[in-house]
């Protein structure tokens, strides 16, 4: 039996190499084999005991029970961190000497049974084991005043202890690195309070004797250095020499010290950087700690204190940089004119700071480049996809070995101005650890109301951030932290058009594909259609990167054919097609979604966003025998369910009006489907869709085949707005819809929707499901009469 209660029977056991734990002693130690992880942690997420024994051989990397001691130390667990190569950082601190007595379990990692050891007298007058313990003080004490790297506060711990075992582990806490694994193990395993006193006593009388043996080494080796020194001294050379070097430092600092004043140094960092000379001058050149001051002075020097770029903005000119460089994008460029408008009235960089947010490959990083053009700003870049360090964005205090300033800094000593165009690329890309939470380093920087006096943690002074226009890009608003996002205006680039699309390959893509394959224009001529069906049929994405990425591989084929060609000289010409699309790049990787040629019962056209833009979704409704369980089947989102569970209900309230039966739904389940399973879907705009779907198969009433809808239901019938309205009108374009039904309340959205879509379909605009029914349904009988 055990004599604590609340340790545990039963622990995980890790065996350690070349190292010997004892109770009472606090250390940090490194896990990296595999079984030892598994040990560690699941100590760490129980209840945090672990019991420690040395490995009797440390070349093994897989010991078995007999490879280790059976004598160990019952720990506990205080801290584990995974490092950046896989393996642990732990944190210890030992309870009790314990003996394993059973094994439990050996694979994944060992656990084991134990008892603990008890200590023995055998006789021993407890006058004379207070006689040892005070005799072993005065040793220990002797030993922390002789050793220099031991603090003197660790006296008055010692005078503290009156229990024999507890001084035992104490003093074993501090020779156990230093002498051999297996002494450590021998005196951990002795019970005798006699034999254990003795031999910790003989243990520090051999390092004091070594310590005695260092003082009197290095006495005799500054007496010879000091002999040298004056030896030396008596030529005249080496006085010259010496005399070349002092002259030679003092121009050097007089140097940093004439910089020091003609930079347009703050009054606090000219103060600051001088002390830090003035030290550096009393320091001997070759000292680890004149490195750093050197560094950091450096650092000081580089960095462009209040050297800003003009930057008289004419907005005619932003406009045309912007529309040269991005085609479409009316708003966000109505947005960042209006921006650069503000700024030319009030003289500096005024308003929140710009977020674009959108798709991968809309443009958001390049739109950011056109600004610093337009406004004839420097442009740096700052890309914070996985950074999860706060030292990444402050920096590292000096106190640390390597330390450096954080990487907002250091893009301002790349840039070399104060004001730049500065973009914090993928923000919502950040994640956080134990070393800090960046997110919130980051709110400092982007508020003009505090960056003015921002503090870089290695440079200990405040640094000016409220000349920077700061645009920050991201893909999901959602993971951006609400307190970091409160400081940002969002600014939503939308998917592009397949016609906008069509007008970025003509006006970039090719010409730049061309020209970076090493063709000429005239080698290469690339029909709309062709390009139409690279947009529709090789891709499928909201931005351009895949679209350029074929574009430059149809370029790359053609480049290869001119080499290998005899005309390779002359000014052949390759025709590309919509019909030889596929022998440039294979069989088609997508199909469009196309509408059924044919009316069906149950059989809906719905409308959705997604990723890639819009899309055209089909929502199937069969009616089975059952007891009314409503089955919903197509990877569907909580929302949607909910959707559907919504359009029921309404169904069931109106089941008179359209001629059932109150209980009709007590014989039957209803079954909704969403095809493209693997896909996932989500959201309240199919509320009608699905609603139409179920009236249509319970009523066996066909949809019209060329109908699509969009529209969020409420219980009552009534139909809500919904987003995405111009995506989801050119996805029905695209697919051959020729009528759309959409909610009223979406009627002013319809302005956002190009003129040449609109012409060639039917909107309808509804306020309730029964008009959603009337338009849907193809019967002449419906609605029937009531």
């Amino acid at each position: 039996m055990k004599e604590n209660k609340e340790l545990p029977d039963i622990v995980p056991l890790l065996p350690l190499r070349n190292r010997v734990i004892f109770p009472k002693m606090a250390l940090p130690l490194y896990v990296g084999r595999e079984r030892s992880i598994l040990a560690m942690e699941k100590a760490f997420h129980g209840d945090g005991h672990i019991l420690f024994v040395a490995q009797k051989d440390p070349e093994i990397l897989e010991p078995d029970i007999n490879d280790i001691y059976k004598i160990g130390v019952l720990s506990h667990v205080i801290q584990l961190f995974r490092l950046r190569d896989g393996t642990f950082k732990t944190l210890v601190n030992g309870v009790t000497k314990v003996k394993i007595t059973n094994i439990i379990q050996e694979y994944p990692f060992y656990k084991v049974e134990y008892a603990p050891e008890a200590f023995t007298s055998d006789g021993v007058e407890p006058e004379v084991v207070e006689t040892l313990v005070a005799a072993l003080k005065e040793k220990f004490i002797s030993y922390i005043k002789a050793n220099d790297k031991l603090p003197m506060e660790m006296i008055t711990a010692v005078n503290q202890i009156n229990q024999a075992q507890n001084l035992c582990n104490i003093i074993m806490g501090q020779f156990s690195p230093n002498i051999s694994q297996e002494r450590s193990q021998e005196i951990l395993e002795l019970n005798n309070l006699d034999l254990l006193l003795k031999n910790i006593k003989s243990l520090l009388d051999e390092e004091l004797k070594l310590l005695e043996s260092g003082r009197n080494l290095r006495k005799k080796i500054e007496k010879i250095n000091f002999y040298e020194q004056n030896k030396e001294s008596k030529f005249p050379g080496a006085q010259q020499e010496q005399a070349a070097e002092v002259n030679e430092l003092k121009k050097e600092y007089e140097e940093i010290r004439d910089r020091i004043y003609e930079k347009e140094l703050d009054d606090e960092v000219q103060k600051k950087v001088l002390d830090e000379l003035r030290k550096l001058k009393l320091m001997s050149p070759m000292s680890a700690e004149a490195s750093i001051i050197r560094n950091y002075i450096d650092w000081i020097l580089a960095l462009p204190w209040n050297k800003i770029r003009d930057n008289e903005i004419d907005i005619h000119k932003a406009a045309e940089i912007l529309d040269k460089d991005h085609y479409g994008m009316k708003k966000p460029k109505e947005r960042i004119l209006e921006h650069l408008a503000v700024q030319t009235l009030s003289g500096k960089v005024t308003g929140p700071i710009l977020c674009f947010t959108g798709p991968p490959g809309v443009g958001k990083t390049s739109l950011a480049r056109s600004v610093a053009g337009a406004c004839g700003r420097e442009y740096v870049r700052l890309s914070l996809g996985g950074v999860k360090d706060e030292s990444e964005i402050r920096g590292h205090r000096r106190t640390y070995i390597g330390a450096m300033p954080g990487k907002i800094i250091q893009s301002f000593r790349k840039v070399g101005s104060s004001n730049p165009v500065f973009l914090l690329d993928e923000i919502d890309k950040l994640s956080s650890d134990f070393r800090g939470d960046p997110s919130s380093a980051l709110l400092e920087v982007l508020d003009p109301e505090q960056n003015d006096t921002f503090t870089d943690h290695y440079l200990s002074v405040e640094y000016n951030l409220s000349q920077v226009m700061f645009i920050t890009t991201s893909n999901s608003l959602a993971d951006i932290p609400w307190a970091l996002r409160d400081r940002m205006e969002i600014i939503e680039l939308e998917g592009y058009t397949e016609w906008e699309k069509l007008e970025i390959a003509k006006r970039h893509l090719l010409p730049k594909q061309i020209d970076k394959n090493g063709l000429k224009p005239e080698n290469i001529n690339f029909s709309e259609n062709a390009i139409h069906k690279l947009i529709n049929n090789y891709t499928r994405e909201a931005g351009v990167r895949d679209l350029e990425r074929n574009i430059s591989s149809i370029c790359r084929k053609i480049a290869y054919d001119l080499v290998i060609s005899s005309n390779q000289t002359t000014n052949k010409t390759f025709h590309v097609r919509k019909n030889s699309v596929n022998t440039w790049l294979g069989k088609e990787k997508y199909n469009l979604t196309r509408r059924k040629e044919k009316s069906y019962t149950g059989f809906v056209n719905g409308l959705a966003v997604t990723s890639f833009g819009g899309d055209l979704i089909t929502a199937e409704v069969t009616i089975v025998p059952g007891k009314g369980k409503l089955l919903l089947t197509g990877k569907l989102g909580e929302v949607m369910q909910e959707s559907a569970q919504a359009a029921l209900s309404w169904t069931r309230s109106k089941a008179v009006n359209y001629g059932l039966k109150k209980d009709f739904l007590e014989e039957i389940d209803i079954h909704i489907h969403f095809p493209k399973g693997a896909i996932p879907k989500d959201g309240p705009s199919a509320g009608i869709t699905i609603a139409t779907a179920i009236v249509s198969a319970l009523l066996n009433i066909p949809v019209r085949f060329d109908v699509a809808m969009t529209g969020e239901i409420t219980l009552s019938g009534r139909v809500l707005q919904i987003g995405g309205l111009k995506q989801k009108l050119l996805a029905a374009h695209r697919s051959g819809i020729g009528r759309v039904i959409i909610p009223s309340e979406n009627k002013s959205d319809l302005n956002e929707v190009p003129s040449r879509v609109l012409k060639e379909l039917e909107v309808n605009t509804v306020d309730n499901i029964e008009q959603v029914l009337s338009l849907a349904l193809d019967s002449d009988e419906f609605p029937p009469n009531r």
